[in-house]
């Protein structure tokens, strides 16, 4: 293996020094998660895919869904799209969905992934939008991911991995 950098670990207390691998001519991921949030559950989802994907080495940017425009989606390799269930199970009406159909088409040939949370039922919402997503030709990298109410630990994790995904 090449020497890239030196590098420090520490665990349990003990320091180590060695030698990082040379990462051979990847070319940084750029992701955009985009979300909306009425409470700050889907927020928190939101906030822990990023950490998973900057762990991975990718470039993030999050956005609420009133700040992103829609017209960059082309800027990104990799879009995680986060909306709670509302109402009778449903997107967000007046600003998700209509921001999600607009962005469908510029979607194609990208990884994309999607999470939420919800407060009752049992997420069939999420299941109506995977099949929607599915229909529109949409490349799901990952299975979405879901929380009841806000993010556990087991949820964060989830997250977590669904941003490794993207990466």
């Amino acid at each position: 293996m090449k020497k890239v950098s030196n590098f420090i670990g520490v665990a349990a207390g003990t320091a180590s020094v060695g030698t990082m691998p040379a990462v051979r001519d990847r070319k940084m991921s750029k992701v955009a998660v985009v979300y909306w949030s009425g409470t700050g559950n889907t927020q928190a989802c939101a906030e822990a895919v990023v950490d998973g994907a900057k762990a991975a080495g990718a470039e993030v940017e999050c956005f609420s869904v009133s700040e992103f425009d829609v017209s960059s989606t082309g800027n990104y390799d990799s879009v995680a799209l986060g909306c709670p269930a509302m109402g009778d199970e449903v997107l967000e009406e007046s600003e998700f969905q209509p921001a999600y159909d607009e962005m469908k088409p510029l979607l194609q040939g990208k990884k994309v992934a999607l999470f939420g949370s919800y407060g009752w039922g049992v997420g069939d919402w999420m299941n109506s939008w995977k099949d929607d997503a599915i229909a529109a030709g949409l490349t799901l990298c990952t299975d979405p991911v879901i929380c009841n109410e806000a993010p556990d630990d087991e949820s964060v994790e989830n997250l977590k991995k669904l941003g490794v995904a993207l990466a």
